[in-house]
Formats: structure tokens, sequence, C-alpha cells
């Protein structure tokens, strides 16, 4: 019998993307899946359900997911939608252990495999799969975007009968894979663009993209690719050298998130009370909090003349695109396990074993096994 693979509609609030695109539906089918998808589930993407030619339309999530092998989706799935899940089944989804306790309880008592994409590993091998890059990298355009089209200005320098005007000077502030798709797209509208990062051997790669880099000489590398929280004593040498070239921007778009942890606070609201009149701040750290002491995630809130935005869910405005790369992230990961029309899960590779978060009734993954169970 063919794998059989059930997709979810989404339901949380402000969610447009959709797992699975027609393209990715049709490498699955050649892979020995059989499709079967919640009617509707990629409206809101602007993929009608006939776009779908080879998947069977369901309308109940419930019966849907029932006698499913694999689920699949973008936000982590209601708890009655797992409860119909049968046991040993897999499920492929964002889930954020630490915000989803009780759905990874119920995971983990319903024997369910996990797959949870936010813990695909940072290594060269699972490039392909890793959805957090693939949504980032189009975050950072549209924070840009969202920078440009909140100024009172515009960004490249324009010469015009009646005199020139000057490039729009942006601060990019955390120099991953959004801030740097960030430093592009900004150095594209023509903007005048600096990066800044805790990690020093950012550098290299802002100043390739046409950006210069602000050094304080405080190097905060962690682990995984990310950057670890500063001490106050470094908090403090940061400030001193970065508040000048913060008060001097026109845009700041900040993009510094720690997994599981509070978004740090790049921006004291002195720094912003000293910004320059018409400036704009784009926070793209709201889902953990803010990067900026004044950001309120998910509003936009002006705080004298400064415009200070914190956009939630950023990479669901960009939904065609976003579900497309998502779908192929998933795809990717399914391929490892999926053989000949069967699942052969194989625990040496090293993809699948960082990735599980569930798995035989148990949690898998240390940090979300202390963050749920208290270990």
């Amino acid at each position: 019998m063919p794998v059989k693979i059930a997709v979810l509609k989404e339901t949380r609030a402000h969610e447009r993307r959709v797992a699975m695109v027609p393209a990715v539906a049709d490498k699955l089918v050649r892979l020995g899946c059989e499709i079967h998808m919640q009617a509707g589930a990629g409206t809101a993407s602007r993929i009608p359900d006939e776009a779908y030619k080879k998947v069977a339309i369901a309308a109940n999530p419930q019966g849907l997911v029932s006698d499913a092998d694999i689920v699949v989706a973008v936000q982590p799935p209601a708890a009655d939608v797992v409860n119909a899940m049968k046991e040993g089944s897999i499920l492929l989804s964002f889930v954020y252990a630490h915000r989803e306790p009780d759905l990874v309880k119920l995971m983990r008592d319903k024997k369910i495999t996990c797959f949870a994409m936010e813990l695909v590993p940072r290594i060269t091998r699972a490039q392909a799969m890793d959805a957090l890059s693939s949504q980032a990298a189009l975050s950072g355009y549209y924070g840009a975007l969202l920078g440009a089209t909140n100024l009172a200005r515009i960004l490249p320098m324009m010469t015009t009968a009646v005199g020139s005007i000057r490039p729009a000077k942006v601060l990019v502030m955390g120099l991953g894979v959004a801030g740097l798709q960030a430093i592009a797209t900004a150095r594209r509208l023509g903007a005048m663009v600096e990066g800044y990062d805790v990690r020093p051997e950012t550098k290299e790669q802002a100043e390739s993209l046409g950006a210069k880099f602000v050094d304080t000489g405080v190097d905060a590398r962690g682990e995984g690719g990310y950057a670890r929280e500063l001490t106050a004593e470094e908090k403090e040498k940061v400030a001193a050298v970065v508040t000048k070239h913060i008060q001097q921007a026109d845009i700041v778009i900040t993009t510094a998130a720690i997994p599981g942890r509070p978004s740090p606070k790049l921006i004291s609201k002195a720094q912003v009370e000293g910004m320059k009149n018409g400036a704009v701040i784009v926070d793209m750290a709201g889902e953990g909090g803010g990067n900026c002491e004044y950001s309120k995630p998910g509003e936009t809130v002006q705080v004298g003349q400064v415009t200070i935005l914190a956009p939630l869910n950023i990479p669901s405005a960009l939904a065609e695109h976003a579900s497309e790369l998502y779908a192929k992230n998933q795809y990717n990961l399914i391929e490892l396990f999926v053989k000949d029309g069967a699942i052969r899960i194989d625990w040496t590779d090293e993809v699948l074993a960082k990735t599980v978060l569930t798995h035989g009734g148990e949690i898998k993954n240390e940090a979300a096994r202390k963050a749920v169970e208290g270990a």
C-alpha cells in the first residue's frame, strides 16, 4: 500500500501558508505516496483545490488524519487533530515545544513520531530541509520593504532638476539569514547599509553584500550558529559603539532571536528617543518579545517621531513563495525516510536523529524534555 500523507489546513490566526504545493505533491506521488488534503488548505496562499491534480480533497481534519501515515502542517495542529492521529504515525510541522507543552505531552502519549521543523540541524547536508532558513530569507527581504514603505523618504540617491537627494542610511542588527537578506534587499533599493552582529565572523558576509560592518570588539558566538546572551558589561560596551549608528540611521532592522528564549534587547528606550525624526525601526524578533524596548509584538507604535514595527509571522505575508519553499523543505526531509513506497526511518541518520521531537512514547529532544517535563 502507498504511504498516505495528510495535509492540514492552517487554523491559527494570521497563518496563510500551506504545507503542500502542487509541484511537491506530484513529486511525493512519484515517491510512492498518496496525498490527501483538507479542503481549502491552499486558499490563503492563492492555491485553489483544483490546482492539486493528484490529491484527494477531504473536509474533516480528524477523519483526514485518522488513517494517515504522515501528517504535514506549518503550525502545530490542534489537540483534537493530534488526538485523532493513529498511534505510530508521523507529524512534520513547526512545534516550538516550550510554547506547546500540552501538545508535546499528547504526542508523547499517543506515540506520535514528530519531526519538528525548527529542530533541523544547521549542517551543510541539511540545508535543503532547513525551513527556519528558507522562511528567514523571505522575512529579511520583507523586513527591508516594510522599512522602505514606512519611511517618509526614498532609499536611493536621486538627482533632480532642483537638487540631489542623499541615499537613506539603513542599519541591520543581527546578521543571520534574515539580516543578510535584509542587507541585500536594502542595497538593491539603493540605501547606504551598515550591518552589526556580535559574531565577528559575519563581517565578511556583510561586506560581501556591500554593507559596512559595525565592529564593537565583542565576540558572542554561541552554539548551533546562534549568538549567545551578552553579559551586562558586554551590553554596555556594545551600546557605547552602536548608539551612534542607531541614531544616524533612517531605518533600523533587527533580527536577533534565540530559539526557546526571549529575544535579546538590542535597542533601549534611550537610544530610540535619540533617533532622528522620521526614523523607522523594523523589529523582526517580535515572536520572542522584540529586540527594542519600545516594541509591541504584532503592533506598530509611534515614539515621538520614530515609527516602530514588530510584525508577527512575517513569512505568512509572502505566503505563496513561503509555502513553496517550506513544502520543498518538508519533501527533502520525507525523502530521507520514505523509500520505495514504504517508511524506513534510519535513526543513525544525524538529520533525523536531531530533528525528532517525540517518538515511541518519549520526548527525544533534551531541551524540549526539560521544558515540558521539567526534568
